[in-house]
């Protein structure tokens, strides 16, 4: 079992910058997976970026590449994505999640526990 709790989220203007936090409780969560998706106002959720369990591993939606960075600290029991000039179209909930089968999966069918979601809101 892995709990996770996000946060970090809020309102920032376009060009602006917010680091999301994922704290994790549980035993397996040094040995799980953990993705962050996002869902847009009415819109389905989508993946943003993933990170191995070790960290090794990096993967990144197009949309965000070179401008989020997603790391961990298993030492924590934390993951942490810095979103840098952050646009309009990044305004979604943001969700964290674990995946402790050991194959990297992008789909959020894929993944076993969920954070409760912490909303990001970029204005223009």
């Amino acid at each position: 079992q892995v709990q996770l709790v996000e946060s970090g989220g809020g309102l920032v203007q376009a060009g602006g910058s917010l680091r999301l936090t994922c704290a994790a409780s549980g035993r397996t969560f040094s040995s799980a997976a953990i993705g962050w998706f996002r869902q847009p106002p009415g819109k389905e959720r989508e993946f943003v970026a993933l990170i191995s369990a070790s960290g090794g591993i990096l993967s990144y939606a197009d949309s965000v590449k070179g401008r989020f960075t997603l790391s961990r600290d298993n030492a924590k029991n934390t993951v942490y994505l810095q979103m840098n000039s952050l646009k309009p179209e990044d305004t979604a909930v943001y969700y964290c999640a674990a995946r402790t089968l050991p194959v990297l999966r992008l789909g959020p069918e894929e993944y076993h526990f969920w954070g409760q979601g912490t909303q990001v809101t970029v204005s223009s």
